[in-house]
């Protein structure tokens, strides 16, 4: 959230409105409803268990037509997805909001009638005379008042805001509850559209900006019809519309690897130079990122930027930004380059079960003290990281082994919450210095675009999680470090190093929860030299009372320290 959630400081709210159905009807003209609408738990809920009728069902493309009523904030929505299985089924189910109106379902173009579809609860299933035979074509035509987020972008929904001059600013963000808070879907990580076209219609004074290429821009006397077209599959809940009197920056980049491709900000107007100095540093990311882990993924769509009344999120292609164009002291807006991560991590690769978002937010975050490195040296990936460590919770795994559903692995007190974040970054942390950059770089790589070589245009966005990382780490180093991730991922507790040091002797041994096998190598300085011991074979190093003794001097292990870990634990 992806930020994600990866707000620097910032706690995660889990609050979501658990409560019966309601909906509007077209010629209602009461105010909308206030902003604790009454979704279902079923539609608060991403991912976790797959419905019957999803279960190995693919979206192979969606169709997606918006327009809007702004001043009674309503969503009109008009979607058909081609949806593909091996089996035919009985019937056939996609996920949206229960607060919408639905006016009218189709199969191949033939209309369902009223008796054939229910959606009670969020799950619109839809069952037909006759068994379904894949691939279908499934339209549905809704309209209604979608949730308003009580605190987005950690309370998903879609705002209905003003821009300083009172222009209608909408803005979707819904990583927590997913896509069928505005629009039909498969509301699970395998639901990835792998293409889309979607259509948004607004006043001729408005701008609607979302992911991919814009087709074309048709106008009438009083609106004007925005095709934006996806080319490679994408994020379910990266997804996204924005739309205000939208100003834009536009370049080109020239890529490292000898291709180009548009680099786009839509930002509101006024605040010309904040926004241009924004603009100005996603071409030191771009290169960064190329250099570090590969071609930029979706070259042949654009790098897409757009201001929101939210804080941001990775939105594929169009990423959300609302940092009110603050840097940091490492001289870089976090903001912008966590989401940016996510084009990579989230988006190029995302996980099969939201159980792995530490793929999407540990990698993402172990970028930003590399990227500190990059542009200023080792003392700035050292502060970051230092930064990282202080927040880390340890009371759950960062990888449970079962379906999770996003709110899970988001909540403190349910799931790892901020852990797959920073805890997930300092593991890369520690997995670099035991396996060495070749192979970490090229594991992460691998990970990504299924070679540690990657070609522009040579390459298709995937689905991995943890064990496809685990293995490849053992393919590249041709050992088996099955004990670091055990530690590390599937149990929350962290090693600590124990230090029994007399007038001749340090005595090192790894205390573990569970007592699992950790054979991590420890780096002793002992006035300024550096040894290594082999753990647990090589636990003693001879000194003497005089001297010096650092254990673990460049802080490359993820431990138990009291200086961060006694009042946590």
């Amino acid at each position: 959230m992806e930020c994600n959630r990866a707000w620097q400081g910032f706690l995660l709210s889990a609050a979501v409105t658990l409560s019966a159905c309601t909906s509007t009807q077209s010629g209602d003209t009461t105010p909308p409803p206030p902003a604790t609408e009454l979704s279902s738990a079923y539609t608060l809920k991403s991912g976790g268990q797959v419905p019957l009728y999803q279960q190995g069902v693919s979206v192979e493309h969606a169709e997606l037509h918006f327009a809007f009523d702004f001043d009674k904030q309503q969503l009109f929505g008009n979607t058909i997805l081609t949806l593909d299985a091996i089996k035919p089924a009985k019937a056939v189910s996609v996920d949206l909001d229960s607060v919408f109106t639905i006016e009218g379902v189709w199969l191949n173009g033939e209309a369902i009638k009223p008796e054939q579809f229910s959606n009670r609860q969020g799950e619109l299933v839809i069952t037909p005379a006759s068994e379904v035979i894949f691939p279908v074509s499934v339209q549905v035509k809704y309209h209604g008042h979608p949730r308003t987020p009580p605190n987005a972008p950690w309370d998903g929904g879609v705002m209905w805001d003003k821009t300083p001059d009172g222009s209608p600013w909408l803005a979707t963000a819904v990583q927590g509850e997913g896509c069928d808070i505005f629009w039909p879907c498969i509301d699970q990580p395998l639901g990835e559209p792998k293409t889309a076209d979607i259509y948004i219609t607004v006043p001729n004074n408005l701008v609607a900006a979302s992911n991919g290429v814009l087709v074309e821009t048709t106008r009438t006397i009083n609106e004007s019809t925005y095709h934006w077209q996806t080319r490679s599959a994408h994020n379910t809940y990266g997804i996204a519309l924005n739309i205000a009197p939208y100003e834009k920056i536009e370049d080109a980049y020239q890529s490292i690897y000898g291709n180009s491709y548009p680099i786009v900000y839509y930002h509101l107007p006024g605040n010309t130079e904040q926004a241009q100095a924004l603009f100005n540093e996603i071409p030191a990311m771009l290169t960064f990122f190329e250099r570090m882990i590969g071609p930029y993924p979706f070259a042949d769509e654009k790098v897409g930027v757009v201001q929101t009344p939210h804080l941001g999120m990775e939105h594929q292609t169009i990423n959300a930004y609302g940092n009110e164009y603050k840097k940091d002291e490492f001289g870089f807006d976090w903001l912008l380059q966590h989401e940016f991560s996510h084009e990579y991590f989230g988006n190029q690769v995302t996980n099969d079960n939201w159980d792995h978002m530490w793929i999407h937010e540990g990698l993402g975050s172990y970028m930003q003290p590399l990227f500190a490195q990059y542009l200023h040296g080792d003392i700035a990936y050292k502060a970051y990281l230092n930064n990282q460590r202080k927040g880390l919770i340890n009371t759950h795994p960062i990888v449970s082994k079962k379906p999770m559903e996003v709110e899970q692995v988001y909540e403190k007190g349910v799931g790892p919450a901020l852990d797959i974040y920073y805890k997930g970054s300092w593991i890369m942390h520690s997995l670099r210095y035991l396996i060495g950059d070749q192979a970490f770089f090229d594991a992460v790589t691998t990970l990504l675009y299924g070679t540690a070589t990657p070609q522009p245009g040579e390459f298709t966005t995937v689905y991995r999680n943890t064990e496809d990382f685990i293995k490849l780490v053992n393919q590249l180093t041709g050992q088996d470090f099955s004990w670091f991730f055990d530690v590390y991922l599937y149990q929350p507790r962290l090693p600590e190093l124990h230090q029994q040091r007399s007038s001749d002797k340090l005595t090192l041994s790894w205390l573990v929860p569970d007592n699992l096998p950790f054979p991590m190598p420890v780096e002793v300085s002992v006035n300024g030299k550096i040894t290594t011991l082999q753990l647990p074979d090589e636990n003693t190093l001879e000194i003497t009372a005089q001297d010096v003794v650092i254990v673990d001097p460049n802080s490359k292990l993820l431990r138990f320290e009291a200086r961060y870990d006694a009042t946590a634990n």
